[in-house]
């Protein structure tokens, strides 16, 4: 991928573009420039419905399963689109405003890939909204597939703002009985909550026929831990206060993380929810090409 490409998939430049559409483009031009560079030659498909990836092409048309095999981009001739509403799901906890020391809090990145996301889908013709949560559901955008249904997309995600404490389980109940339809539901959480009553939530959503992804998305310091010496750690919805001496406690704490995000892998997988798990150091291709992975599993 070539570096002036490469750079918008990196938070720490992002963050450096103020407005919010842009930010969008960006990492979509970005990924998608990567796609353009990679090089076919050497290879022959040996299936006759395939034929190799050109720029212009649909990316979700790519046949990700050959690209696994082959590292080389060929196109299914014969994909039918599948047009299946798309919900945008933004967790407006406090504990989202978090960030030690990146350039993206926990938000901030959700509301950059959420803005990608939604620029992807509207230029695939998919209908689009959002909701937003913390105790409860306080906005909701109704799925459109007209190119200005983007606008408002990244205007309500430009106003969002994220205080307090939040009820993930119970406003992911409260989701699920709104939409009527069977929809895509993309999830943007740290997941901070009650494993148990959230992953109820999940199975809920799946019951009710709705496909889901999840983006678990944490900062960069609780995923790996760069702390040295004694330390005063914050809730960031409670503003309770710990002082802890990290070298003692940091191999306890990474356990602790594996289990975390161990427990909701384990339960995403036997509900056919695709999880995928995110910090805000990490660049956008990964949570862009697991969308992309999950819209041709569906289709």
């Amino acid at each position: 991928m070539a570096n002036s490409a490469e750079k918008y998939l990196r938070p720490e430049v992002i963050r450096q573009v103020s407005r919010l559409d842009l930010r969008a483009k960006f990492i979509i031009e970005g990924f998608i420039s990567g796609l353009h560079a990679s090089p076919f030659h050497g290879f022959s498909v040996e299936f006759s419905e395939h034929r190799k990836y050109s720029p212009g092409d649909n990316i979700s048309d790519i046949d990700w399963n050959v690209y696994a095999k082959t590292d080389r981009y060929y196109i299914k001739k014969f994909q039918a689109e599948t047009n299946l509403n798309g919900y945008l799901v933004m967790d407006l906890s406090g504990s989202m405003g978090y960030t030690y020391r990146q350039e993206l809090t926990k938000f901030e990145y959700s509301v950059s890939l959420a803005a990608a996301l939604g620029y992807l889908m509207i230029h695939q013709q998919d209908p689009v909204g959002m909701i937003a949560f913390d105790q409860k559901v306080r906005q909701s955008l109704p799925p459109r597939s007209k190119r200005s249904q983007l606008g408002n997309i990244l205007s309500m995600l430009a106003n969002l703002k994220p205080s307090g404490e939040t009820a993930i389980a119970a406003s992911l109940h409260q989701v699920a009985s709104m939409i009527r339809h069977r929809s895509l539901v993309i999830v943007f959480s740290d997941l901070l909550g009650d494993r148990e009553s959230i992953q109820k939530a999940f199975h809920r959503l799946r019951h009710s026929g709705h496909d889901l992804i999840v983006f678990h998305i944490l900062d960069e310091a609780e995923a790996l831990f760069p702390f040295d010496g004694m330390v005063e750690l914050e809730d960031n919805e409670t503003h309770e206060k710990l002082l802890v001496d990290a070298d003692g406690i940091r191999a306890d704490y990474l356990e602790e993380v594996a289990a975390f995000r161990g427990f909701y892998q384990k339960e995403c997988r036997s509900a056919r929810t695709d999880y995928v798990p995110i910090h805000t150091g990490m660049p956008f291709d990964k949570a862009l090409m697991s969308y992309l992975l999950s819209r041709q599993a569906r289709g």
